[in-house]
């Protein structure tokens, strides 16, 4: 299959985390006739592939997943989300963007490196997961790469397909990552009557000034590498669903995203002080979903940009801002991590597209990446 094929057949696949649906059956049918060796690793509730082409050189590991977020209504969708249709050069559904696209292109640009260079100076892994858009409760890479180091196998490079590009393919690079911390806050009032508010503590009422406090906090300013950390709510509800009733408590879910100018343990401590402030009790469950990294060796932050000055006429500029990534789990073993895929204008939006021409850039950088790899392992 082409890459466009493969994206297509891909999209078409329901795979929201942490399932797989069979994308892992597709693309082990187009890496085997290559000379991959395939493993599928169980982690809890979804499952890791490994593939590996080469027994020789350093490692470079393309990093990915084949998991999507929910689609949200398909009938706000001007195409449905999961008929991978092409409309007016572009092509619409869940996980085009982020991050099936990305995954078809690496695998027709290996195909076509592999095709004129087969016995490269270097090893090739492709490894991806069904589960990095879900809760790590369900598993994440972690567990292998844990296996990894306990057997000595080491990633000296990994590009990961994440969509970091931003008015053009190829023009922002991510050599780091800010942290994630996310809360479920219930804050505890007291239910009763509308017609009697000295007998009622309205949770509701109560969190207005919490959330205008939190929205107005500077916790930190960030540095060279990182913005300043941020806080956002995504949820809240309450009620017992009649208008005369003050409901007992307010379920909250919020989130950092975090520079390494604050700690998991500092931010915890700044929103416990402002709820402290209310009259109303809370119940907190946090979770630590990753923690800052940065990369800081550069050999293959020089092959990127050598393979896009050749490609694009120009190089990347670095930026380390957006969500997480997968790239956290291998960071941590020494691992060169960078993230270099699509444009991310749509991800995660109603109508995720990739056009057809960047879905081809992104083939032609992700191959001249291999070819100055090789070169350089030469």
């Amino acid at each position: 299959m082409s890459a466009l094929e493969l994206a297509q057949s891909l999209i078409k696949i329901k795979s929201i985390s942490p399932e797989d649906g069979g994308c892992f059956d597709l693309i082990e049918a187009e890496l085997t006739p290559l000379g991959f060796q395939i493993e599928k690793i169980p982690e809890l509730n979804c499952e890791t592939l490994l593939a590996k082409y080469g027994d020789s050189g350093k490692v470079f590991c393309y990093l990915g997943h084949t998991d999507v977020v929910p689609s949200g209504p398909e009938d706000e969708w001007t195409s449905p989300p999961f008929e991978a249709n092409i409309v007016e050069g572009e092509l619409i559904g869940r996980g085009a963007a982020d991050m099936k696209g990305s995954v078809a292109v690496f695998i027709e640009s290996v195909k076509k490196f592999l095709a004129d260079h087969p016995n490269p100076n270097f090893q090739i892994w492709v490894m991806l997961t069904s589960n990095e858009e879900g809760e790590p409760t369900d598993g994440k890479i972690n567990t292998l790469m844990d296996a990894l180091t306990d057997q000595n196998q080491f990633i000296d490079y990994c590009l990961v397909g994440e969509a970091s590009s931003s008015d053009k393919v190829g023009d922002v690079l991510r050599v780091g990552r800010r942290g994630s911390l996310s809360g479920k806050l219930k804050l505890i009032g007291k239910q009763g009557h509308v017609a009697y508010p000295h007998k009622v503590l309205s949770p509701i009422l109560e969190v207005g000034p919490i959330i205008n406090e939190l929205n107005q906090m500077i916790w930190d300013e960030g540095n060279e590498h990182f913005d300043p950390t941020s806080f956002q709510i995504s949820n809240i509800d309450s009620g017992t669903g009649a208008t005369n009733v003050v409901p007992g408590h307010l379920n909250m879910l919020f989130n950092f995203r975090f520079s390494p100018e604050s700690s998991q343990e500092s931010l915890k401590e700044r929103l416990v002080q402002v709820l402290e402030k209310s009259k109303c009790s809370f119940e907190i469950d946090w979770t630590l979903n990753a923690q800052p990294y940065l990369t800081k060796k550069t050999e293959l932050l020089s092959i990127i940009q050598t393979a896009l000055k050749k490609i694009n006429g120009k190089e990347a500029i670095v930026d380390n801002g957006g969500g997480t990534s997968d790239g956290r789990w291998v960071s941590p073993s020494g691992s060169e991590v960078i993230e270099l895929g699509p444009r991310n204008q749509t991800i995660h939006k109603i109508d995720e597209k990739i056009s057809l021409a960047d879905l081809i850039l992104l083939q032609e950088i992700y191959q001249q990446i291999l070819v100055e790899t090789n070169d350089h392992a030469s």
